[in-house]
């Protein structure tokens, strides 16, 4: 299945105030022959504990964001684990093929309400270098209109290599806060909000299993979950990042006292890579000569159980492999990120389909529930 492009038409309204924005859903088959071609996650998160960056060939969802006038439409990975807005430039090298990979691209010509900045926009990936300028125009999330947006025209696209060459989404909307946003650049949910776009400061997110997922704008869709949310307060509203008390696997704790980030740009879980190697034992899975861990998809699995402010959140074995084919991903992959801002684990789409997710930007708190199948 290919990615579809998704219009504005599609954008339904799901409470007083709240709208929402599909999310189309790579298929698993696709998916991990990108998760195998591409550069594997890292981070180049330095001592000084600045800014995590990530690879996005695990990012399997998608949604639109338009910016310019008239309207010039963007596939973005709507990402909580950034904060700032980046389309490619219709100059863009290293953005696409012809026919494979083929971007969007941005054309400020085009825009009557572009505004000229030009300073210049350099991001680092754990593969490499992205880079542009700034730009400032009109844009829309989820059809709410944002006036003045300062968003990255990117020029050079190589740093992050065949994840994007090949990949499907344009460029990145970052969901996190200003805090860690580039140049300390208004983000275009905190625009939205001070510009009284939407009734409540939240946005949500519905991924479930073996469908598209939803991103709800101004609050929640409680016709998405079961039972309440449960709100957890922010250690750090940087990213949105959580106190992590347990990880366990069946009956035995792997990892304890630590952190979590709520990713919704990742599509696996992550976590440090000597604790993941130990649950990868501790399951069955063996790592190919990709370095990926493959687990027998007829595999008895135990239950991985993370435990956030005393509430345990349990995924099951099918909820933490990903099938294609007859052939099972361990969807958990090690990676260190040093003191002081790690270790950490990042619970991304495997925790975020199970568990509907409210990310509550004013009172700086995630919301988890059961996700309806």
């Amino acid at each position: 299945k290919m990615l579809k492009t998704i219009t504005l038409a599609a954008i339904a309204a799901v409470a007083s105030g709240a709208v929402t924005v599909p999310l189309k859903k790579m298929d698993n088959e696709e998916f991990i022959t990108q998760v195998r071609d591409g550069l594997k996650l890292a981070s180049t998160l330095g001592d000084s504990g600045d800014i995590v960056i990530k690879n996005y060939q695990n990012a399997q969802y998608y949604g639109e964001v338009t910016v310019g006038t008239p309207a010039q439409t963007f596939n973005v990975i709507y990402d909580t684990g950034s904060s700032n807005l980046w389309v490619p430039a219709k100059d863009c090298s290293n953005c696409g093929g012809k026919f494979i990979g083929k971007k969007n691209k941005y054309d400020r010509d085009a825009s009557s309400t572009y505004v000229v900045d030009d300073s210049p926009f350099a991001i680092q990936y754990g593969s490499g270098p992205v880079s542009g300028n700034w730009s400032v125009d009109s844009a829309t999330m989820a059809g709410l209109p944002v006036e003045g947006q300062r968003f990255a025209e990117v020029k050079d696209a190589s740093g992050l290599g065949a994840a994007y060459s090949a990949g499907k989404f344009d460029g990145i909307l970052g969901l996190a806060f200003e805090s860690i946003s580039i140049d300390n650049t208004p983000t275009v949910f905190g625009n939205l909000v001070s510009q009284g776009q939407v009734d409540k400061a939240i946005f949500s997110f519905y991924l479930a299993n073996g469908k598209d997922g939803e991103l709800t704008i101004g609050g929640t869709d409680d016709s998405k979950y079961d039972g309440d949310l449960t709100w957890v307060p922010l250690s750090s509203a940087t990213y949105w990042e959580i106190d992590l008390e347990d990880v366990t696997a069946g009956e035995t704790s792997y990892d304890s006292s630590t952190s979590a980030i709520v990713d919704s740009g990742t599509s696996l879980l992550t976590g440090p890579t000597k604790v993941v190697k130990e649950l990868a034992e501790a399951v069955g899975a063996k790592k190919n000569f990709a370095g990926e861990y493959l687990v027998d998809c007829d595999a008895e699995l135990p239950e991985l159980t993370f435990t956030i402010a005393g509430e345990k959140y349990t995924l099951a074995g099918e909820d933490y492999l990903i099938n294609s084919g007859g052939t099972c991903l361990f969807a958990i992959m090690g990676m260190d990120i040093p003191r002081p801002a790690g270790p950490l684990w990042i619970l991304g789409d495997v925790f975020m389909r199970k568990y509907y997710t409210a990310f509550d930007y004013e009172n700086k708190q995630v919301g988890f529930a059961a996700a309806k199948a």
